[in-house]
């Protein structure tokens, strides 16, 4: 079992990271986008320091998430941006590989806050 959580906290965690990259180098083709989502798009690009910022969160969350002693912290990090993301895929690009993607990572997230639920107890005594 615990190879089992290593390999899915891995995963997980380069996801993060390559989005997180991507938002710097730009190397991975956009998809088509619907005429929403480019006004979308535009509005985060007009905010010149949103993008950069969610990417640095998914690429530090990313690496805290690949080791144990800090698994913790990087999925208390990566939720609002696991939120983000899945209320997205739900209202603004209804694609059911995409929220089906979106709801598994989720799980996975929680999944993570969960396992590691007692490093929290001191913040919410």
């Amino acid at each position: 079992m615990k190879i089992v959580k290593f390999i899915l906290s891995f995963i997980f965690a380069l996801m993060f990271i390559n989005a997180g990259l991507n938002k710097f180098f730009h190397y991975s083709p956009m998809p088509k986008m619907s005429d929403e989502q480019i006004k979308i798009f535009a509005a985060f690009s007009e905010i010149g320091w949103l993008l950069p910022l969610v990417g640095i969160v998914e690429i530090v969350g990313g690496v805290l998430f690949i080791f144990q002693k800090t698994k913790a912290l990087g999925a208390i990090i990566l939720l609002p941006v696991m939120v983000g993301i899945v209320i997205h895929n739900i209202y603004r690009d209804p694609n059911q590989m995409g929220i089906i993607t979106a709801v598994v990572m989720f799980l996975i997230n929680i999944w993570a806050i969960i396992d590691d639920r007692e490093k929290y107890k001191a913040l919410v005594r």
